[in-house]
């Protein structure tokens, strides 16, 4: 495995790392089982003070931070700035709050005596992390795991390794302990080592389905536990009596945004029949807004995708829908040529249940739109599919957004407001989408000893 930086805008290589050798491997486990060791005598409130101080690193360099971003995967660098910021949100929700999370907690109305539950770390657990949102991501796991005292190993994406290097830098210039947090470039084979190491006692995977059934073999095979937030075909549901400008303005973005590169980005609109053609006239007018331009330019409003190769998959997974009957209502499906992985965003109809790509994830800015005449339509639409990770619903009738939210079979939904992770909320999914959560109470619990003490 290769870990390469190429700006996907122009194609130009940025930077090359080589992989850590097994014995590298072996003495970076030594130091992380070191830091946990010790980890387990220190408090959590000296943890949470180093929390805040990597916080505190991204936030007073998030330029430095965000430039990689752009340069390594082509997010747009208003963007980049806005997953720094997020990042921070991340790390101080936990620094904030871990030891308060990490209170015992009594359990009193037992048939005998009394029970204090009592939460601490298990070991050190390996993030295999996406190329996407190359610091949220890792630091979801991160930050639940450090107050825990567990150290995590990141074994990143191969497209941006700046970026992984960069918030090992992050944590460095923090002054995390040594083993708390480490990089690793590791190939295919080290990963499958690591999760059999008997200290590896947790496995957090944000990815692709296929990379989640791999972890999730290998994990279970060693009887170490896991974490899958896999892909989705998130729904984006409008209701007859919303504004449908500002339906549509959402609705783009809530597609558009990252190129299209977010897990729980709207691939899939239900739409009223009543307002149907007034919303997709107003969608057209909307992603026609979106122009492809560098990254790095302030006034650019669309990315290019991470790689050539995510360019050449989704064109081939266009080529299909169409062939298997899907129309496009909006954009030219002709490849983009150059050394740049561009991408012309697109709204598809017709893909029917029988469309060999009804199932599949488009990763990138190719919308799906659907009519729907009832709220029983509109429920069947959005739960046929294989996916469940997120949702949303645009309707001036709450509560009738909200009895619709909670018929959907998904991780999560948001009503009149385009879905995006919060700390103070836990994130994950179901189905094919996968399965434990981040974030909140939840994410922090998940590679946690929940130990009762009874007396």
């Amino acid at each position: 495995m290769s870990y390469t930086a190429i700006n996907p805008y122009n194609g130009e290589k940025v930077n090359e790392f080589e992989n850590v050798t097994d014995q590298q491997l072996e003495l970076l486990l030594d130091e992380a089982q070191r830091f946990y060791e010790q980890a387990q005598k220190t408090t959590v409130k000296s943890r949470t003070e180093f929390l805040a101080a990597l916080a505190d690193e991204f936030e007073n360099n998030a330029e430095k931070y965000a430039r990689i971003l752009t340069t390594n995967m082509g997010k747009l660098l208003k963007e980049a700035r806005q997953e720094v910021a997020k990042t921070v949100a991340f790390a101080r929700y936990y620094a904030e709050n871990g030891l308060q999370l990490l209170q015992p907690q009594a359990y009193t109305n037992l048939q005998s005596g009394q029970a204090q539950v009592e939460f601490s770390g298990t070991g050190i657990v390996l993030a295999v992390e996406p190329w996407n949102f190359p610091y949220a991501q890792v630091m979801r796991v991160v930050a639940p795991n450090f107050i825990l005292g567990n150290p995590v190993l990141l074994k990143h994406a191969s497209i941006v390794p700046e970026a992984a290097q960069a918030f090992q830098e992050a944590c460095d210039n923090a002054g995390l302990p040594l083993g708390a947090f480490t990089n690793v470039f590791a190939d295919y084979a080290q990963v499958d080592r690591i999760i059999a190491d008997p200290r590896v006692q947790g496995v957090a995977l944000t990815g692709s389905e296929g990379a989640g059934r791999k972890i999730a073999a290998s994990a279970g095979q060693h009887l170490t536990k896991s974490t899958l937030e896999l892909g989705g075909t998130d729904v984006f549901i409008v209701l007859a009596d919303v504004d449908v400008a500002h339906a549509a303005k959402d609705a783009a973005q809530a597609r558009l945004s990252n190129a299209g590169q977010v897990c729980t980005a709207a691939k899939r609109y239900i739409v009223a029949s009543e307002i149907y053609p007034e919303f997709l006239a107003a969608l057209k007018q909307e992603f026609a807004k979106y122009q492809l331009g560098d990254p790095l330019d302030e006034q650019t409003t669309l990315a290019p995708l991470s790689s050539k190769v995510a360019q050449q998959h989704l064109q081939q997974q266009v080529k299909e829908a169409i062939a298997g009957g899907a129309e496009v209502l909006f954009g030219d499906p002709s490849p983009l040529t150059g050394p740049g992985a561009g991408f012309t965003p697109l709204i598809l109809s017709g893909m029917e249940a029988t469309n060999p790509l009804y199932e599949e994830e488009f990763f990138g800015p190719v919308g799906q739109i659907y009519q729907a005449d009832s709220d029983d339509e509109i429920v069947a639409i959005a739960n046929n599919s294989r996916h469940g990770l997120g949702g949303a619903i645009y309707s001036n009738d709450v509560e009738r957004a909200k009895k619709i939210a909670s018929r959907i079979e998904t991780g999560q939904v948001a009503i009149n407001r385009i879905l995006s992770s919060q700390a103070q909320v836990p994130f994950g999914g179901v189905k094919d989408s996968g399965y434990g959560r981040e974030l909140s109470e939840w994410g922090i619990y998940e590679f946690a000893n929940i130990k009762p003490v009874i007396y």
